[in-house]
């Protein structure tokens, strides 16, 4: 019988959520769910100093609002906790003994280091393919201040520090055999590290899990992300209007393809299609352009219940009536020219606005052109004219009075925009004076011609 697969994700509390950390999550999530397996979250808080519990929580409320929930960890619980690293000291205390009890490590100036064996680690990475690394060859280096310059060190491993804590790979190493953990999938920059944590599960006589290191993820320059680069922190997509689902999406993309041109998906659709043989080898690049596209497209998709629901906090922060009947027909104009729930707005605040807020620069398009008082006043009398006041009628109404004044009817729609919705952005013009209403309609045509000619 097949092993259950058994994924994890080790955020450190130290700070926000970020786009990488959330990336490795999604994989891991994906790659369990997709296998019927168990996602676990512990973390990774023995650095006292810089860990905080206010950290954690954003961390955990980012998790949740990407609907990445954990089968095993905080809030949870779990047959293999605790889960926080700082409540499992004894548990590497015993593992400390079983490496003392086979001769593994020695005392070095009050740490404790593990001795590396001089003998090639191969990791069978299925992503990187196979890395070969000889440790006590590679050695390692330390900066030596007086000699301004890097010195051959002890290749050996310090698991424990003088101090009494313990480091990283021992630790990484003892949970994911305690917990079971049968994938290790993270950052690629874990690899190097990977030789040594093989030396560990043999030393302890364990087999090691299977490791998948997935590509960085770099900004368009190259650049490694650093916290302060657009789209690096997930709470702010929660901020900016993006959808949970579209950000999964393009998380996804950021290192795996379907293998055809889909570029559109659903976290079901993720599920069901996740796998490693997927993941590029190579490092993907960050694009936030492409990002809100694809947040655009998953925007178009929603129900008009769920167009409702995410977009309401952001039509009320804007002080639009949520409870007003028009809303949501123009949730409806809004989803094809937004691509951000935080652009809605915008994009629809004129048809609740008691009063129309004119852009200089569209007014002034308007006033330069000939003709436009008798534009103006032929487009007014058309609109009073309209007894049935539907899209089609209106349409009419515009055509009619332009051929009373010998014009097309595109010379009219230009400064029927700008009169009535005060801009020449914004939603499609004849379904936004439909929502309008016929005497809000004449009453901004007569508002710009009297103010502005």
């Amino acid at each position: 019988m097949a092993m259950k697969v058994r994924t994890r994700f080790a955020p450190s509390p130290t700070g926000f959520l970020h786009i990488g950390g959330a990336r490795t999550a999604l994989y891991n999530w994906l790659y369990a769910r997709h296998h019927g397996g168990s996602f676990v979250l512990r973390v990774e808080d023995t650095d006292a100093e810089r860990s905080t519990a206010e950290s954690m929580e954003v961390i955990l409320d980012g998790l949740r609002w990407l609907g990445l929930e954990w089968d095993e960890g905080p809030g949870v619980g779990g047959d293999f906790g605790p889960y926080n690293q700082s409540e499992r000291v004894s548990i590497y205390d015993a593992y400390l003994e079983k490496l003392e009890a086979g001769g593994h490590v020695y005392e070095d100036e009050g740490a404790v280091r593990f001795r590396v064996p001089d003998k090639t680690f191969t990791v069978q990475d299925q992503i990187c393919g196979e890395v070969s690394t000889n440790l006590k060859e590679q050695g390692s280096t330390r900066y030596d201040a007086d000699a301004k310059k890097e010195v051959p060190a002890n290749p050996d491993i310090v698991i424990k520090r003088p101090n009494g804590g313990y480091i990283f790979h021992f630790v990484n190493v003892v949970d994911d055999i305690e917990m079971g953990i049968t994938h290790v999938i993270r950052g690629e920059d874990h690899l190097s590290n990977t030789p040594k944590h093989l030396a560990l599960y043999e030393a302890l006589g364990v087999a090691p899990p299977v490791f998948a290191h997935i590509p960085l993820n770099l900004n368009p320059n190259g650049t490694k992300m650093s916290k302060r680069d657009q789209g690096a922190l997930i709470h702010e997509y929660q901020n900016d209007g993006f959808i949970a689902d579209a950000v999964n999406n393009y998380m996804a993309l950021l290192g795996w393809s379907g293998k055809d041109d889909q570029e559109i998906f659903t976290l079901e659709q993720l599920k069901e299609r996740f796998e490693l043989d997927g993941v590029n080898k190579s490092n993907s690049k960050f694009d936030y352009v492409k990002c809100c596209w694809v947040n655009g497209e998953h925007l178009k998709s929603l129900s008009p219940e769920e167009l409702s629901s995410h977009a309401t906090p952001f039509l009320k922060a804007a002080g639009i009536p949520v409870e007003d009947p028009r809303v949501a027909a123009a949730l409806e104009l809004a989803r094809e020219r937004a691509q951000l729930l935080s652009e809605i707005p915008g994009v629809i605040a004129t048809i609740f606005a008691t009063e129309v807020s004119y852009d200089a620069e569209s007014v002034e398009k308007v006033v330069s052109r000939e003709g436009m008082k008798e534009i103006l006043t032929a487009l007014t009398e058309g609109m009073n004219s309209v007894e049935n006041w539907k899209e089609a009628d209106i349409k009419s109404g515009i055509a009619d009075a332009a051929t009373g004044i010998g014009a097309k009817m595109g010379a009219l729609m230009f400064p029927c925009r700008v009169a009535s919705m005060g801009s020449t952005s914004g939603a499609d013009l004849v379904p936004v004076l439909e929502l309008l209403g016929k005497e809000e309609t004449v009453k901004r045509l007569e508002t710009f011609t009297a103010k502005y000619l």
